[in-house]
């Protein structure tokens, strides 16, 4: 994301995250041990950016819930990258060499006191009575601008095609839940690269 400051970047993102926060309790189906993606949309801004909204359906396993209830919390990674226009693609992807951040970390994890879930971008947090509508709240944001500016300029929103991923970083589990992970197929969970629905601004 293309913020003036790291600090900035960091808090927009949040920001962007607690702004569709209300939407995560809208109904929702039941799913098997999976991610999929329920809105993925792109607004291109007239700076040439582009503002993000996403929100997923996620449903965990039962011997993830167990951990998760016994303490141990789980990190989500949300990614967006821009595959075309060729050109800006290619800068997008020089981008990511040189440590652009084009991705919103997610944590869950269970207090027992309270008995409530708690999900946390950056230091800004939201507490939810059930698991379920906790997990509404992984993935979900808008307005999340992403490219620098003038990145997008002059291009026809039919040409553009961005993605976003939601996936569990079974990387940030503890070492032998790590090692449960490589075995255990329901834990590798992933939506997938989901094109994003495009309008201008």
């Amino acid at each position: 994301m293309a913020f003036i400051t790291h600090l900035s970047a960091k808090t927009k993102t949040a920001a962007a995250v607690l702004a569709v926060l209300p939407l995560v309790f809208l109904p929702h189906m039941a799913a098997a041990e999976s991610i999929t993606v329920v809105r993925a949309a792109g607004t291109v801004t007239p700076s040439g950016q582009m503002d993000v909204g996403s929100r997923f359906q996620t449903a965990l396993p039962e011997s993830l819930q167990t951990a998760l209830r016994q303490g141990v919390p789980l990190h989500f990674t949300l990614d967006y990258r821009l595959s075309r226009p060729t050109l800006p693609a290619y800068r997008f992807r020089l981008g990511q060499l040189v440590g652009s951040d084009y991705s919103v970390a997610y944590r869950l994890s269970y207090h027992p006191l309270t008995n409530r879930y708690r999900v946390t971008v950056g230091t800004f947090s939201s507490d939810y009575n059930s698991l379920d509508t906790a997990l509404r709240g992984i993935g979900a944001i808008a307005n999340w601008r992403v490219l620098p500016p003038d990145t997008l300029s002059g291009y026809e929103t039919r040409r553009i095609k961005a993605e976003v991923r939601l996936s569990l970083s079974t990387a940030q589990l503890p070492k032998p839940f790590q090692i449960n992970s490589i075995t255990a197929q329901n834990w590798q969970l992933d939506s997938g690269w989901k094109a994003l629905n495009i309008s201008g601004n």
